[in-house]
Formats: structure tokens, C-alpha cells, sequence
């Protein structure tokens, strides 16, 4: 490990993000002096804020100002232990291994622990005794002298871009950590960086936000992967980094699908730097956006490294229309808005992404998209269900008003000798039903499927999911009916909801049964 040395002088400029600033930047306590409990009150600081909306913080003579402090220690507050099933970590979790092999040979000699997840993308960990601990799932290594629990979470740089002032830029997730710092030694921070053998013009400091203001503070050591830093008191806290050099990033490249009726395809193409509260920002940005998108699964490391200023470009085989085609790299850990680039093809045809360094013509990044990438299974059992339903049925289907169409099949079910009705619905049917479910659901939730307020206020409590919510509701509506949980039951109750496609979701149900 390499000795960090130098205290940063701060300047004027700072990295600006996408949303215009109301408040001059603040200057930056670069004492690096901290004193043990000096931050008492932002120990309970944590955002809590993994799928809300962020604030920007209010500053006052150069500090960071009194309304984000409380609304930190608020936040903090309402921390749960609500632990949640392992198999959220896949769905929740921003981890994403690099493939650097200079990275990689250090040789790790902390003992490997997977913390619980509990709500709100907050972590809790549980250790014994004295020893340094990694954590499997952010790759923070906590030195702890005695048996102590640790709550910790990802949060967002984007909040605090006015605080990060050039020379220094991110150099990795930040985090905000809650336990006794008496008994948290240190805390070494995961970094997005590949120094290689460039690094003897860096320097690292750890950027604290603490009540009084923000402060850049020393480092103990850094190395190929983290940035050790001694506990002062515990608020927001994350590596930051200055360098006469060229920085190079570890690179991912994150793909989402848009879902929508069209035959049409449309992605977008976010290139980022492999690090958690960048990733982590582009989940918050897809999931607010207007439209509705699935993330595809596909192996994301970049294969060559990243640099500030380089162009790529994004290229399609077969040839697809590309927005924009060719991009400047920038970390934007600090912008609030991310840049992404849109594919469009007409037809559903699998096709070849890769990612170009245009200087060299070295791809960076490739990957391969099929249909299975983006077709559920559930969606493909409705299209070959219905389209073996026949001509009579389609024809009917298309001749009728929708109105008539649902009352004669329901008729026709009302009429049969029972046996069919009581087929109870599947967790798949109602998700995909759930899926459908606009923002209205709250109201069908109450009005139409008699659910009451508290029943709801709990499964948004723990879920800030809204289809998952959406499903959640739907089962305590089938836990309730129990053996009358079934299509027809259901349709009964959702007769009147004005939404095509619900209606459309539910008529399936009916001739699946």
C-alpha cells in the first residue's frame, strides 16, 4: 500500500452538476483534523434515501446547512429492521465485480461477510469479536475492536456536488455508516480507480460531511482497490481523489429496455464508472422516468479502461439508429441528471452492442441481445395461449365492444358447472396484472378489492417498489378470499376499472382457466 501524503488546497471551481446551482459552493475544511464525537449529532445521519427523491442541501457560510443535517438525523431515524429475502440482493444491490487483473492480485486477508438487507437498500452488519471484515456486498472493510452491529447504505454524490471542488473529483461510492465509532477502528472504501503503476502523483482524502460543514480529511494507506481511512465520527463519507495524471476508470455498461405495446425496440445505453453510487443513480433515473423500462441482463464490465475526455462510440450490428453516436467520457457521480444513449430498431431482431474507443478502434465493450433478453416467461405462455384460442374467438374479439366481449364471457363462465371458477390464480398472473395496474391502484385497492388503508400503508412501508407494491396488494387480496381468489372473483371486482389494459389482462385469465 501506498502512503498518502499532502494536504489539498481548495478552489473556487467545482464540478458543476446538471441542475443549476442557487447557493455558491462552500469552501472545505481540508484540516483533515477530526475529533472523536465532534459529529454526535449526524451519527444517526444516514439519508435513508435509496429510491426518494434528493434534495439538494441548503448551505450557510460555507457549510452545509442546518436543514440537511436534520433531515439526515430524520431520515436516520427511520431506519428499520426489516430484514428482506437473500434473493433481493441480485434485484437491489449495485455490486459489479471488475475484471482488472492488476486490481485483482492483491492477495485479501479479511474475513468475507454477507450483511442482511433490510428496507430501503440499507444494509446491517453483525460481527463478533475484533478482526477487519469485508463486506460481500459493497466491498467495505470495517476494522472493528470488539462485537458490534453496523448499519450502512449507499447514498448518492449528486446531493453534495457543490462540496466536491476541482482539483478533486470522486473516486469512488459514497456511504453513510451508523454505529459506535469507538468500536469502528477504521473503514477502507471501495474505489472505481485502476492505478496500475500511475499512482505516485495521486492523492486520496476522504470526504466527510459532518454537522459543522464538510472536510476533507487524510488517509491512512491506499491501495490497488480501497482507501483506508481512521474513524473520526461517522455521517456521509466517501474517497475522493486528485491527480497531475490521467485518471483511468474501471468501466459497466447498464442497459434498460422500454416496455411498451410497439413491435419496435428501444434501449438506453448508460456508460458509467463501475462504482455504487453512480449505478445506483441510474436504477433512481430509469425507475422515475415517465416511461416504463426492465433492466437486461448482460455482462456489464468494460474490458478496457475508461478516461475523462475520450470519445466512444456506440455501434449496432445490424445497424440501428443510434442517439447520440459518439460520446466524450465523463464521470458523472455528480450530476443529477445521467446521460444515456437511445438505440431504436424497428424490428425485433437480435442484435450485436459494442462500445469503441475511437482513437484506437479497440472495443471497450460488446454483448449480444436476443429476444429471450427481453421477453418474460410469463408473457410468452399469454401469446401462445392465445393465439392457439382460434379463428371464432379473435373474430368475435374484434367485432364486439369490448363491454359485450367481458359480459358474455363472463356468462358463459357463470353458466359452466363451477369447477373452472375455482381455480385459484397464480403469484404469475398477478404480477402480470400488477404490471398493468396504473397509478390508480390505490384506489382499486380500496373501492374495488375492500382493502383497508392500514393493510396498504403497510405494504408501502415496506416496499417502495410500486409493482411489487402493486403485486403485495393483490395477494392480501387473495390471502382474504382465500378459496374465492379466483379469475372470475376477481373480474367481478375489477368489472369497472376503466383501463384497457387491465381489462385485456383479465379477459386472459378468464380463458386460461
Amino acid at each position: 500500500m501506498s502512503r498518502d501524503a499532502g494536504v489539498a488546497e481548495s478552489s473556487d471551481d467545482h464540478n458543476a452538476s446538471s441542475e443549476e446551482k442557487d447557493c455558491p459552493s462552500p469552501n472545505l475544511d481540508t484540516s483533515g483534523d477530526s475529533k472523536s464525537g465532534e459529529d454526535s449529532s449526524s451519527e444517526s445521519g444516514s439519508e435513508a434515501e435509496s429510491d426518494n427523491e434528493e434534495a439538494k442541501p441548503e448551505k450557510t457560510n460555507g457549510e452545509l446547512g442546518e436543514s440537511c443535517t436534520e433531515e439526515a438525523s430524520a431520515q436516520g431515524e427511520e431506519w428499520e429492521d426489516k430484514e428482506l429475502p437473500t434473493h433481493h440482493f441480485n434485484s437491489e444491490s449495485n455490486k459489479i465485480q471488475s475484471h482488472c487483473e492488476h486490481c485483482n492480485a492483491e492477495n485479501k486477508h479479511n474475513e468475507l461477510v454477507t450483511p442482511r438487507l433490510l428496507s430501503r437498500g440499507q444494509f446491517l452488519l453483525k460481527v463478533d469479536g475484533e478482526g477487519a471484515y469485508q463486506c460481500t456486498e459493497t466491498g467495505l472493510i470495517f476494522e472493528v475492536n470488539r462485537k458490534v452491529d453496523i448499519k450502512y447504505c449507499v447514498l448518492s454524490w449528486s446531493k453534495y456536488s457543490d462540496l466536491v471542488m476541482k482539483p478533486w473529483a470522486v473516486g469512488g461510492p459514497l456511504f453513510d455508516v451508523k454505529c459506535d465509532p469507538l468500536c469502528l477502528t477504521s473503514i477502507q472504501f471501495p474505489h472505481s480507480l485502476c492505478l496500475g503503476h500511475r499512482d505516485a502523483n495521486m492523492t486520496f482524502k476522504v470526504f466527510h460531511v459532518k454537522s459543522t460543514g464538510a472536510s476533507l480529511e487524510y488517509t491512512v494507506d491506499h491501495s490497488a482497490t480501497h482507501v483506508k481511512w481512521r474513524v473520526s465520527s461517522l455521517s456521509p463519507v466517501g474517497p475522493v481523489i486528485q491527480s497531475e495524471e490521467t485518471v483511468f476508470h474501471h468501466g459497466a455498461v447498464i442497459l434498460y429496455k422500454a416496455i411498451d405495446h410497439n413491435p419496435s425496440l428501444s434501449f438506453r445505453v448508460y456508460v458509467a464508472t463501475n462504482n455504487e453510487s453512480f449505478i445506483k443513480d441510474i436504477s433512481k433515473s430509469v425507475k422515475h422516468s415517465s416511461k416504463k423500462f426492465m433492466k437486461i441482463d448482460k455482462p456489464p464490465v468494460c474490458q478496457k479502461l475508461l478516461q475523462n475526455g475520450k470519445k466512444y462510440r456506440l455501434i449496432s450490428e445490424p445497424e440501428a439508429e443510434i442517439t447520440p453516436e459518439e460520446i466524450e467520457f465523463v464521470d458523472g457521480s455528480l450530476l443529477k441528471l445521467k446521460s444515456y444513449i437511445e438505440v431504436y430498431l424497428e424490428q425485433p431482431v437480435e442484435f450485436k452492442l459494442l462500445l469503441v474507443e475511437m482513437d484506437s478502434e479497440e472495443i471497450v465493450w460488446k454483448a449480444k441481445l436476443r429476444e429471450c433478453d427481453w421477453v418474460q416467461h410469463h408473457q410468452n405462455q399469454n401469446i401462445s395461449k392465445s393465439g392457439t384460442s382460434g379463428n371464432r374467438r379473435r373474430k368475435m374479439s374484434s367485432s364486439l365492444p369490448d363491454e359485450m366481449v367481458y359480459d358474455k364471457r363472463m356468462k358463459q363462465i357463470d353458466s359452466s358447472d363451477g369447477v373452472k371458477n375455482k381455480t385459484l390464480l397464480t403469484d404469475t398472473q398477478l404480477f402480470n396484472l400488477a404490471e398493468k395496474l396504473g397509478k390508480e391502484w390505490l384506489k382499486i385497492a380500496i373501492a374495488n378489492l375492500k382493502l383497508n388503508i392500514s393493510e396498504i400503508d403497510a405494504i408501502r412501508e415496506k416496499e417502495d417498489d410500486v409493482t411489487i407494491s402493486k403485486f403485495k396488494m393483490l395477494k392480501k387480496w387473495q390471502e382474504k378470499e382465500q378459496s374465492n381468489a379466483t379469475a372470475q372473483n376477481l373480474c367481478n371486482c375489477l368489472k369497472n376499472v376503466d383501463s384497457v389494459e387491465v381489462q385485456d389482462v383479465l379477459r386472459g385469465f378468464l380463458q386460461e382457466t
